[in-house]
């Protein structure tokens, strides 16, 4: 069978579930921010000081810079301000797409836990095809002899092993109503960011008048 195919399938499903046209599943939802803010070419990018490091980490090797915030604007989830991108990682529900750039967390204490993957939820299909190679290392779904390589991507594809679990757990919650998971539950109100030595130097400072 081909490899990708079931991939493709899971990324499909939750898509049509979510609201979204187009889905491109990946091997997390840091990489899933990393690949957004490499597409968009961010520069400084507001996030809760309290939020996962990961998120700060993709910002940065993105090329962004970092301002931190107390707020978490839509509760649970919050927007890498001003950019049109979403870390949803905590919200998972039908219709939950609005627009822009979504990304998704199926780490193991998520709602879908596959135990690791992420999704990117979006409406744009040269985009779509964009993240697909760059998340693949630059390469098409095709065999690496009968590809061009046309972009300096990453290694952060989902496996079909990951997917087909995906799919089957996804079954078993469809139809549920679930809640968005709490912040204090992942640990993360209990860290700041921007005290953390590893960023002084990708913060952004705000400028006097």
């Amino acid at each position: 069978m081909n490899p990708y195919r079931i991939v493709n399938r899971f990324e499909d499903v939750i898509a049509e579930w979510s609201g979204s046209r187009y889905a491109v599943a990946v091997e997390s939802c840091c990489a899933a921010l990393q690949l957004c803010c490499e597409y968009l070419q961010v520069g400084t990018i507001t996030i809760p000081r309290n939020t996962y490091p990961g998120v700060a980490n993709a910002i940065i090797r993105a090329g962004g810079r970092l301002r931190f915030t107390d707020v978490w604007d839509g509760g649970t989830i919050y927007k890498l301000w001003p950019a049109d991108i979403v870390d949803g990682a905590l919200r998972f529900r039908a219709g939950m797409f609005t627009g822009g750039f979504h990304c998704l967390s199926f780490h193991d204490r998520k709602h879908l836990p596959i135990g690791r993957g992420g999704m990117i939820l979006l409406d744009d299909a040269q985009v779509a095809a964009w993240l697909r190679r760059m998340r693949f290392d630059g390469r098409g779904e095709c065999p690496l002899a009968d590809d061009t390589i046309t972009h300096v991507g990453m290694n952060a594809y989902m496996t079909p092993e990951q997917a087909a679990r995906g799919l089957q757990l996804f079954e078993a919650i469809r139809d549920r109503n679930l809640p968005d998971l709490l912040v204090e539950d992942q640990g993360y109100a209990r860290i700041d960011l921007e005290r953390m030595p590893a960023y002084q130097r990708f913060i952004e400072k705000k400028r006097s008048a």
